[in-house]
């Protein structure tokens, strides 16, 4: 488990836990931490947009939690992924794992906010006989929670009441909505048309000879909702699987950590690269 105190921690992270950390109960907080850090959060899922989790307290059997966020509407939704699809960076560093700077501009601008303000916002509950809200087995899912979302920003957004799934697919189609829309203008479309009355006599005569040079090129672009982009599903990295670097440990160390920024950072503009082709 991380260490709360001392991690550099990204910017999605920190903006999650400064609502907590503004708790005015320290003592509480200080356990809360020291809980998630010493692995008393025994376990974490979802059902739905819900959290539920099991904590380690101080009675032989765990409490049990669960904590949520005001999920957004379907028409709120429809909005955001509509700002999203407009820009392919976002889903370029989602893909790769990163929460875009100006995410929260797209919700502000569309009436939402995708952290919670108070912790009035955050819907929470616990087994345990403290009448505090939160109380330390909460505050350790909650900070549990931050290293979610370090590993995956989507993590946040199913608080909010959409998957990763669902969001890289309502992407998708909107995005091959707008290629289909650039292509069947009416002008397109009727141009086409006259065309193929003019052309459809010669064809019946006349065969377009095959050349190699030119076999495989194609002058219309791709459908973007037949192509996903998407990480690997291998659970481990590149370098996980090339196994231990022949250096000391020290210099290898240096050298993983290295090798780790720069993977990450060439996939993502990768993914970017790709996405961009459309726009």
């Amino acid at each position: 488990m991380s260490d709360y105190k001392i991690k550099s921690r990204e910017w999605w992270v920190e903006r999650w836990l400064e609502l907590l950390d503004s708790y005015r109960f320290k003592k509480r907080l200080e356990r809360a931490r020291k809980y998630a850090n010493e692995g008393n959060v025994l376990n974490i899922e979802f059902s739905g947009a819900r959290v539920l989790a099991r904590v380690k307290g101080s009675e032989p059997e765990p409490y049990q939690v669960s904590l949520s966020l005001s999920p957004f509407s379907n028409e709120d939704w429809g909005y955001l992924v509509g700002t999203l699809s407009e820009k392919a960076i976002y889903s370029a560093q989602l893909l790769a794992g990163e929460m875009p700077d100006n995410i929260e501009e797209v919700f502000i601008a569309n009436g939402l906010n995708l952290f919670p303000f108070a912790l009035a916002d955050i819907h929470s509950r616990c087994s345990c006989p403290d009448k505090a809200n939160p109380c330390k087995h909460i505050g350790a899912v909650y900070y549990d929670l931050a290293d979610r979302f370090s590993e995956d920003p989507f993590v946040l957004f199913q608080l909010r009441g959409r998957t990763k799934e669902q969001i890289l697919e309502a992407l998708r189609q909107l995005r091959g909505k707008g290629v289909k829309n650039r292509r069947d203008t009416p002008s397109v479309s009727k141009r086409r048309s006259e065309d193929g009355k003019k052309t459809a006599s010669k064809e019946q005569t006349v065969k377009t000879p095959l050349t190699l040079a030119g076999f495989w090129d194609y002058d219309e672009p791709l459908e973007s909702s037949l192509v996903a982009i998407a990480p690997s599903p291998e659970s481990k990295s590149i370098l996980e699987l090339l196994g231990n670097l022949p250096l000391p440990a020290t210099e290898a160390a240096m050298v993983q950590q290295y090798l780790e920024i720069a993977y990450r950072e060439v996939a993502q503009q990768a993914i970017a690269t790709a996405l961009n082709r459309e726009g």
